[in-house]
């Protein structure tokens, strides 16, 4: 008997209904496909930044998700958004979720790897999120090992420009994520509240 890969103990994961929310990305992901047990909606929209996804924060969390898999960030890039705005947002996002839905499970996931001259502010944002999920008692999952060259560009096996996944990148980000969530549905209940600094963060101002 073969040994079941870790893209198929996914589709095992009872996580309740949830919500893939992000850009494009996350729009290309098929996910309902891959978590046959759960209940899965896909809140990515193409071209969305992470200004848009705080816009959209009131219906996002009306939908009261069990399980919340966030990715965004990429996009602000193109618009010039600073680490700190773009950081904040996200920030912003995830401590919404936690104070409006506190046993909501969270997922930060890493902003992909894309051109080279996007390399050290992604990298640095990634810094910022996985400093930052563990306070929010949320997991993180960084897929810039999984899917970055050794010059810090997306790798082309897994992309068609540089930017988008192909189906094996969505492949090998599934192989990744089985396990990460996983590990957000084995977390252990919070045993006293979360105080999060963020509430008082007005959203950023855009260029």
């Amino acid at each position: 008997m073969s040994e079941r890969s870790d893209t198929d103990a996914g589709r095992d994961l009872q996580l309740g209904k949830v919500a893939f929310i992000g850009d494009s990305i996350i729009q290309g992901g098929s996910w309902d496909e891959w978590l046959t047990a759960s209940t899965v909606v896909d809140e990515g929209i193409g071209g969305a930044t992470s200004d848009d996804v705080v816009e959209r924060l009131p219906e996002l969390v009306e939908a009261a998700p069990d399980t919340v898999v966030l990715l965004v960030g990429t996009n602000d890039l193109a618009y010039h958004r600073t680490t700190e705005h773009i950081v904040r947002n996200i920030e912003t996002i995830v401590a919404t979720f936690r104070r409006d839905l506190p046993d909501v499970r969270i997922l930060v996931t890493s902003i992909l790897p894309r051109a080279r001259e996007f390399g050290a502010q992604i990298r640095e944002v990634n810094r910022h999120l996985w400093q930052f999920a563990p306070t929010a008692h949320a997991g993180y999952l960084d897929l810039w090992p999984v899917l970055a060259g050794e010059d810090g560009a997306l790798l082309e096996q897994y992309s068609p420009d540089g930017l988008h996944l192909n189906e094996a990148g969505y492949g090998a980000w599934r192989e990744a994520l089985g396990p990460a969530l996983d590990s957000v549905l084995r977390m252990p209940p919070r045993t006293r509240p979360i105080t999060l600094p963020y509430d008082e963060f007005a959203r950023p101002k855009t260029a």
